[in-house]
């Protein structure tokens, strides 16, 4: 694709030149965050403010799957950065049931889990 790539660190490397961005963000460029995963969404939003503290515009957050908890969902909305993930919770569980995994009692459960994780000790 021939496309520019940056890495955004969690936190600042201690040693070096303690960069938070590896790679160049240049003002006014559009960027992409892509994560693996979603779960609260807070390292990704992480990002994509180091994206605008660069003077960036973060476009959207791609990732491989999330589990669409509600937190992750309302902080996308407040910090009005576009979600979107290739598979998310749902439909993990709605291949599992179609795929005999799981039964259909337990979908019930698994989604109290989504609604409220810590609830269950997460």
């Amino acid at each position: 694709m021939n496309l520019p790539m940056s890495y955004i660190r969690d936190k600042a490397k201690g040693h070096g030149k303690e960069n938070l961005i590896e790679g160049i963000i240049k003002p006014g460029q559009k960027v992409v965050v892509i994560e693996d995963l979603i779960s609260t969404g807070g390292s990704s939003l992480k990002a994509a403010q180091a994206v605008k503290d660069a003077g960036a515009e973060p476009l959207a957050v791609l990732a491989i799957f999330s589990y669409q908890l509600d937190k992750a969902v309302q902080a996308f909305a407040e910090a009005n950065i576009p979600l979107q993930s290739l598979s998310n919770y749902g439909a993990l569980i709605d291949v599992a049931l179609s795929e005999n995994r799981i039964q259909e009692a337990d979908v019930a459960l698994l989604q109290s889990w989504r609604a409220n994780p810590a609830s269950f000790g997460a």
